[in-house]
Formats: structure tokens, sequence, C-alpha cells
């Protein structure tokens, strides 16, 4: 399914679907609004039940509600940061740039993001920089292009529009860094991927290694196959 088929699956203009809201232990506590609908297949994804039926799962709310329902979380835990994750939150451009309109600067935004739709458009990433309080926490799946396809199952070309989407955010003034999930990663690859990074950027180099989180639905697909 490509991105604009799956798009229109969960966007109604400017509504986006969502499966819950909450507060989160991450960051150090952070309001969460968790969204439905990513093209990639990561084959750890703790999420992934939501990602195979983003027909059927979840349900349409304006950027307003979901600002509102936010702030509202993140007033109770007296938290200064909120975010989107569970899904991929870039699918409808009107909507999170909407949404980010009604977001107080005081609080932080955390972006997190494959980044696949940032590193395909420049332009998207001008428009996240007109809100300085977002910073954009981009998702490697893989250290290389080969670990990318081995853990998403989608083609080796579109790694490389991740690491476009690293450029064209530091390109328009967007705060960011790289999360890379090296637990699948060959010796010294995550070595050379700094390298390449810092050879772009030396800012980059300071990646972000995320762990890998053996839930059983994780574990079993990754046994079936084959990268236990």
């Amino acid at each position: 399914m490509d991105f604009i088929e799956l798009a229109k699956i969960v966007s109604k203009e400017r509504l986006r679907k969502y499966y819950r809201f909450r507060w989160a232990k991450f960051y150090g506590g952070i309001a969460t609004a968790d969204c439905v609908g990513c093209c990639l297949r990561c084959i750890f994804c703790w999420s992934w039940d939501i990602v195979c039926h983003p027909k059927t799962v979840g349900r349409f709310y304006s950027p307003e509600h979901v600002a509102s329902e936010l702030i509202k979380i993140a007033r109770k835990h007296h938290g200064g940061q909120m975010r989107i994750s569970g899904n991929e939150p870039t699918l409808n451009r009107q909507h999170l740039l909407e949404l980010l309109t009604h977001i107080p600067s005081h609080y932080r935004f955390i972006l997190e993001t494959n980044g696949i739709l940032l590193g395909m458009d420049r332009t998207y990433c001008r428009d996240l920089g007109r809100f300085p309080n977002v910073h954009v926490r981009l998702s490697l799946k893989g250290c290389n292009a080969a670990e990318f396809a081995l853990l998403t199952g989608m083609d080796e070309s579109w790694f490389e529009l991740q690491i476009k989407a690293l450029e064209n955010l530091l390109a328009e003034g967007v705060p960011c860094h790289p999360a890379v999930m090296v637990s699948f990663s060959e010796k010294g690859a995550v070595a050379e991927l700094i390298e390449n990074l810092a050879a772009i950027d030396p800012r980059l180099a300071d990646i972000e290694e995320e762990d890998l989180i053996l839930y059983p639905p994780v574990e079993d697909r990754l046994h079936r196959a084959g990268l236990m």
C-alpha cells in the first residue's frame, strides 16, 4: 500500500485517525497521541496490529481536538512535552500543521517520524520550521539500505529518503536527531553510519540508539522471520 492510498484511509481532509491519547514515561514524561497508519512494516514494531488494520482501528479527530487532548494530559501531569506516536504522523500534512498551530509554544513538541515524506519534499520541512517548539526524532530503520529492507520489507532506496530527510530538516533549520534501531545491525555498521552522518553534518553523529522491546508478539514475529 503506497502513501497516497494509505493517507486516504486514515484521513478525511483535515481529520486524522487516532486510536488513543495517553501519558507516557518516555523523554522523562510526555503527553502522547497515538495515530493510525504507517507504510512501513517494521518486523520489530510494537503497534503491529494497528499498522496492519488502518481501516478498522481508531476514530477521526480534528486538529483542535487532538491539541486539546494533548494539552489536557500535559496539564494533568504537569508536563512540558507532547508528541504524536504509534504510527506515522506525517501522513496528513494539513492535519499535522494545523494541529501545531494549536499547541502553545511553551510546550516542546517531539515529532516521531520515519522521515520518508520529509525526504521526498523539502517544503514539508520548511513548513515544520515555522514552529520553534518542534523537534524531530527521525527513526532510521537500520544502519544502511540493506538493513532497512530486511527490517521493513520495503525497497532499499527508501533508506536514502530517510537520510535526505535529515538533510532537509537541517537545511530548513528544524531541530532534529536520528534514532537508530541497532539490535539487528552487523558489526561495524553503527560506526559506519555515524561516520556517514557526520560527513553530512557533525550534529547528526549524536545518534540515539533505540532499544528493542521484546513484547511477546514481537518476539514471535522475530522467531518466525529467523531474526532472533
